[in-house]
């Protein structure tokens, strides 16, 4: 059945079994036509979009600066749309079915550009222990995109200088191999004495440590990026922005979209898949700069 026949049928449902004002079902139709449009933008129709393909839409809805009232309304309408085609026998699968109403798309990821990632990796004062580590934690994490629990989580042996690479466990206990760079490598080889000094003759097996051996705890870590982004006039930094900044800074230089998915340790390539809004954006702009027909 073609998308508009699709949608008309279920907005004669609506009339017929819930009696819905006009303003009320025109609302559902437009929702459902801007749905219609961007799957046939996907190559796809109404039926074979995937959870992946409404995530995307959901995330640059909330680019478009769309209200979150807005939004909500629109998944309300969509999960009504999909239980309405399985119900009907036209589709044997609903991609609203584990679709979170806000987790989805209510946070698509900010990034910083390169410069104010350059502005905060150079705040730590390297006179210091402290500071040589804080900014070895900063470098591996825009180096390698890890979840702050995974950061602060690392061990000394997880780390192989020679292959430049380090061993993180993620969500589930799952474990991933990460590349970290010249740059995290050349500070990290710089915290180890530092690290020593920290130690006080003590010991631990944890890579990132207090004085004395404690542990750089989730939100002792908080607080210490926050502070950076504050000396480097960059509001509201979180270890989670670097994340995001290190997906995008990979997307928008041409990386595959499985390989930043496996770094990342995202069990759903449509998780993965909101940064690609950033690729987008970049081809667009290199079009129009430099296509003489732009």
């Amino acid at each position: 059945m073609e998308d508009s026949k699709l949608i008309d049928e279920f907005i004669i449902s609506l009339r017929v079994e819930k009696g819905l004002s006009d303003n009320t079902l025109q609302s559902y139709r437009n929702d459902l036509k801007k749905l219609s449009t961007a799957a046939v933008d996907c190559g796809k129709r109404l039926l074979s979009l995937e959870r992946s393909d409404l995530l995307f839409v959901l995330a640059q809805m909330k680019r478009s600066e769309r209200s979150d009232a807005s939004i909500a309304r629109f998944v309300s309408t969509i999960r009504g749309f999909y239980k309405y085609v399985v119900s009907e026998g036209f589709s044997k699968q609903d991609p609203t079915a584990h679709l979170e109403t806000r987790k989805s798309w209510q946070t698509l990821p900010r990034f910083l550009n390169q410069e104010e990632v350059d502005a905060i990796l150079a705040k730590p004062d390297l006179k210091t222990d402290t500071g040589i580590r804080d900014r070895a934690m900063l470098e591996v994490l825009y180096a390698t995109g890890l979840r702050v629990s995974e950061l602060v989580g690392l061990k000394i042996k997880d780390v192989d200088y020679e292959t430049g690479l380090l061993i993180c466990f993620g969500k589930g206990s799952k474990q991933r191999c990460v590349p970290i760079g010249r740059s995290a490598i050349y500070y990290l080889k710089l915290y180890l004495p530092a690290r020593r000094r920290l130690l006080c003759d003590g010991q631990s097996e944890m890579l990132f440590i207090e004085e004395e051996g404690g542990v750089v705890t989730r939100q002792k870590f908080w607080k210490l990026i926050k502070s950076y982004g504050k000396l480097a006039n960059i509001d509201y930094v979180t270890p989670h922005l670097l994340r995001h900044s290190f997906a995008t800074a990979l997307l928008s230089n041409g990386a595959d979209l499985r390989s930043v998915q496996m770094m990342l340790g995202h069990s759903d390539i449509g998780t993965t898949q909101i940064y690609t809004h950033v690729t987008d954006d970049h081809l667009k702009t290199t079009y129009r700069k430099f296509h003489p027909r732009s």
